[in-house]
């Protein structure tokens, strides 16, 4: 099933979408948002399941679904963790700014705690006080748990994936060192996130969602343009499985959490960098991973962060090309 939250309130009104995005019908009945849905999953599912069938069948009353209308599926939320599941990334991104990567970040998950108190909707602007902070958009997976135990497993994290998104993780990267400087991570640096208009069940995703991972192309725009195509099945060190877990170490994690894979990233063929699509490659998720493969090999970087009035979308298409999770699409606004 497909799960949406349309604007209305904090905390959106809960929708069921149907399975090509075209039509939506109101769950108001089963649960009046998603985290109340999420709160009380175990008698909810089942009857969102039943709407999402009957709206197949055109047999509930139903209305065009309009992407500009959604809000991220969850506006709010308990917490958001994000990991760096794609190490290839991580260290890309440590060498350009001259850090050495621990051997252990191939072994133990990466994570940080973002804020999670407001979202940006998919079609929102993303607001940047100043250029000078290196705005850059980060294309990631996503999933939403119910409760998940302290100490719980790999296989029962699994178990507790309700939901998968796609997320645009904004970051400021002029920001990043000091405040990784200071030894106590994130906050300036990390603004607001936004994520895809639909949420979608694993079991709804096919052969797309296997062994705790998401396959196929993160799509990227950006002004127009084919920025990045890498497949976020594919270089994926750490599963959702394994994410969640990690996160649910050493305390609960409450339905409503939502885990992040951190930037989707994927080595070139010959295992180097990843090239740019238009040099036959699959591009990439987030500028600072071009800029440093620019920097490795012309010596320094040439594509600009992101300014005022640039555009970036993020999408996912089934194998008949059809938007599974509809886009994030987004311009820079100066405030």
């Amino acid at each position: 099933m497909k799960l949406a939250s349309l604007k209305n309130g904090r905390d959106g009104r809960l929708v069921v979408v149907s399975n090509d995005l075209a039509w939506f019908t109101d769950a108001g009945t089963v649960a009046p948002t998603l985290q109340a849905a999420l709160d009380d999953w175990d008698r909810c599912a089942p009857l969102l399941r039943g709407l999402a069938e009957s709206l197949e069948h055109g047999a509930v009353p139903q209305d065009r679904f309009h992407e500009h209308d959604a809000e991220s599926p969850l506006p709010r939320a308990y917490q958001w963790v994000d990991g760096s599941a794609y190490v290839n990334h991580v260290q890309l991104v440590r060498q350009a700014r001259g850090a050495e990567m621990p051997e252990t970040f191939w072994t133990d998950p990466l994570m940080y705690q973002g804020a999670s108190d407001g979202f940006l909707a998919p079609r929102d602007p993303i607001p940047l006080g100043d250029a000078a902070w290196g705005c850059d958009l980060e294309g990631e997976v996503a999933v939403i748990v119910g409760d998940v135990p302290m100490g719980a497993s790999r296989e029962e994290a699994l178990e507790a994936i309700r939901l998968v998104m796609l997320c645009n993780d904004v970051s400021l990267r002029n920001l990043i060192p000091a405040e990784l400087g200071k030894g106590f991570g994130f906050v300036q640096s990390k603004p607001a996130s936004a994520f895809s208009p639909v949420a979608v069940s694993p079991d709804a995703l096919g052969d797309a969602w296997k062994d705790g991972k998401l396959h196929g192309a993160l799509l990227i725009e950006l002004d127009g343009k084919d920025f990045g195509k890498a497949d976020a099945g594919v270089d994926m060190t750490f599963d959702f499985g394994t994410l969640v877990a990690h996160a649910a170490k050493t305390r609960n994690l409450c339905a409503g959490t939502i885990v992040g894979s951190g930037t989707v990233s994927n080595r070139d063929a010959d295992g180097g960098p990843g090239k740019p699509i238009s040099e036959g490659g699959l591009g990439y998720s987030c500028l600072a991973e071009l800029r440093t493969v620019e920097t490795i090999l012309h010596g320094a970087a040439k594509t600009p962060f992101l300014a005022g009035d640039d555009t970036i979308r993020i999408e996912m298409k089934d194998a008949k090309g059809h938007s599974i999770f509809g886009a994030i699409e987004q311009t820079v606004e100066r405030v």
